[in-house]
């Protein structure tokens, strides 16, 4: 989460006036007179600049990654080194550390990874967002201009949206570099000011270092911004390496603040996901902070192979210290899982019957392939929903304990019918079928209007043309969850009430058949769910296969009723209406599962229509 251009320049006025006031009562004005006021501007508008050039080249990667970076994240195994490289990369694109641990906060509590994948990625993250550093250390401003004028045209003459995209990266570095530029300029006086000489000297204590990194980048939520500060200030020669080295380690606790208020009113397990967060970084710089004399000597050793000067070692150490702790925290991953499962335990609470979204999160949506990952999982929930529905729905019609007993049932044996045929609901006994029915009848329409909104500002966001028919589709695949909880509630039940007032029951034949095809109708919807959890083109193509046979079983088993009524069934005859309503709408709920099949094959992104073959695609084109 990125704070606006206008908020950051408020903050970096307010961030910057106790220090113009100590250094205006300092003892002596200096060789040269500053205006505090336009190096206050210049500075908060350079920084302002700098943090818009990385949001814009940010943009720019994310949508030439496009959907890759969900693949990415959500096919994560085990191996804690796979998880530490994704971590890395998806960073890398993203231009935010904490930006992908408030995803993974996210998808931890969406069920698509755990939390011992996610400490592994939390690792990688903090290498990736090394790689700003490391580029901002480039002294590239006096290029900035150009690469301003290659990306705009780049983005306004390009005809495709990966080359515009290309266009946005480019201009992004160049809109980065024009801030650090300006930043450099406004710095340029203070070189020869000896208060802020002393100032920056004084930093070189860690503690008041470590404070200032945390503080600052916990103001503007971007490690990236602390540091290219600091290399801006090592390239004017206004900060030594020593006193920088603090800064960084301050930078990296700072950026804890956004995952952590991620972790607010989430569920415990994404609240974990934070936790872990804060513990590797504090133990990280608990590490470093009592030897950093020694670091910056190795860090100037370094400087041979990787480049010299203030600047770039202070880059290096950036990325020294993120690595080190990667490679050594890494091994112990699931000893710090279980000190996490130790310091924030489970808790037994029902909180089933909350009437609440659990998966979808604002703080995913400047990353929309990501988004549209926690959008899916909240409508596989919706479909779980449905599942459950049908499960219960169907009881009272098969299981009339009044059509059941027979005269000469002793007591005990009809006490036993009784406690066999549920009366409660399977997963909230204190709730009868009847109220399991209502609430999630209450929890699928929350979650429509909830689900259409979220999507909504995904589609009103910086999307490609793929992703935005992938959303609308997904609108649709909503309503059409929402209409078959409708069928359940508003049409089936009535039924059941019909049903009571009758003193007859379907007859065994019928209640076969309801029995079979329910089983049908209740597969489509398993179906839907798992392709839903786990995007796959090939179970959409069955739950429309299953279409075609379930319409042809549905005439089947209406022609045999028929017969039973020619044959004067009795209990046939009697249950007539009810029995072909019921078959019926449980065909509009296959009718609802295979629209919602269709939809989803011809909304799917390019990642998804992979995993149909060629032969299934000219399979699938005439529908």
């Amino acid at each position: 989460m990125r704070l606006p251009a206008s908020a950051l320049f408020l903050i970096c006025l307010i961030c910057l006036t106790p220090l113009i006031a100590s250094v205006r009562a300092g003892v002596a004005t200096g060789p040269m007179d500053i205006d505090w006021l336009m190096l206050s501007f210049e500075m908060a508008g350079g920084l302002a600049l700098f943090l818009y050039g990385m949001d814009k080249m940010s943009t720019g990667m994310k949508r030439t990654a496009g959907n890759k970076m969900r693949s990415i994240l959500t096919s994560l195994t085990q191996n804690r080194v796979v998880a530490m490289v994704v971590g890395a990369f998806v960073t890398m694109v993203i231009q935010s550390s904490s930006a992908t641990t408030v995803m993974l906060v996210s998808f931890v509590q969406a069920g698509l990874l755990t939390l011992s994948q996610s400490l592994g990625v939390i690792l990688g993250a903090d290498i990736g967002t090394t790689v700003t550093a490391q580029m901002v250390a480039f002294k590239l401003t006096d290029y900035a201009l150009l690469m301003l004028a290659i990306g705009f045209l780049v983005k306004t003459m390009g005809r495709t949206g990966k080359v515009r995209s290309v266009g946005d990266i480019i201009l992004g570095f160049g809109i980065l570099f024009f801030g650090m530029k300006l930043m450099s300029d406004a710095m340029n006086p203070l070189r020869s000011y000896p208060p802020f000489i002393n100032l920056m000297q004084n930093m070189a204590h860690p503690l008041a270092g470590i404070a200032v990194g945390a503080v600052f980048t916990a103001l503007v939520q971007s490690s990236s911004a602390t540091t290219g500060v600091l290399i801006v200030l090592a390239q004017e020669g206004l900060i030594t390496l020593v006193a920088g080295i603090p800064v960084i380690f301050g930078a990296n606790i700072g950026t804890c603040v956004t995952a952590v208020l991620a972790g607010i009113g989430a569920s415990r397990e994404a609240k974990r996901v934070a936790l872990a967060h804060v513990l590797f970084k504090v133990a990280g710089i608990g590490l470093f902070i009592f030897w950093i004399p020694t670091f910056s000597q190795l860090v100037i050793g370094l400087g041979s192979y990787f480049g010299t000067g203030t600047a770039r070692n202070l880059a290096n150490a950036h990325t020294l210290l993120n690595v080190t702790m990667g490679l050594v925290f890494l091994p112990f991953t699931p000893v710090f899982a279980k000190l996490i499962y130790r310091i924030y335990p489970d808790r037994e609470t029902d909180t089933s019957k909350a009437i609440k979204t659990m998966y979808i999160e604002n703080a995913v949506l400047g990353t929309p392939s990501l988004a549209i990952d926690l959008a899916r999982a909240e409508m596989a929930r919706m479909a779980r929903l449905l599942g459950r529905m049908l499960d219960a729905v169907i009881i009272p019609f098969l299981s009339d304990q009044r059509h059941i007993a027979t005269p000469d049932m002793s007591r005990e044996e009809r006490q036993m019918l009784l406690r066999e045929i549920p009366r409660y609901d399977t997963y909230h006994p204190k709730l009868t079928l009847m109220q399991g029915l209502d609430l999630r009848e209450e929890k699928i329409d929350f979650l429509q209007k909830e689900l259409i909104r979220y999507l909504t500002r995904i589609a009103q966001g910086n999307i490609t043309a793929v992703q935005a028919k992938e959303v609308f589709g997904m609108m649709s695949i909503v309503k059409d969850m929402e209409a078959i909880g409708d069928t359940i509630h508003r049409n089936m039940l009535p039924l059941i009430t019909k049903k009571k007032q009758l003193n007859y029951d379907f007859s065994l034949e019928g209640k076969e058949e309801l029995l079979i095809y329910h089983g049908k109708v209740r597969k489509q919807i398993r179906l839907l769910q798992a392709g839903l959890n786990e995007p796959n083109t090939d179970l959409a193509l069955k739950i429309m296969k299953g279409e075609r046979k379930y319409l042809d079983l549905e005439s089947v088993y209406r022609a045999r009723h028929l017969e039973r009524i020619i044959l004067k069934n009795e209990n046939a005859v009697e249950t007539h209406d009810i029995h072909l309503e019921l078959m019926d709408l449980m065909k509009q709920i296959v009718l609802y599962s295979a629209h919602i099949a269709h939809t989803y094959i011809t909304s799917a992104a390019p990642d998804e229509e992979a995993h149909l073959s060629p032969e299934k695609q000219e399979e699938e084109a005439p529908v």
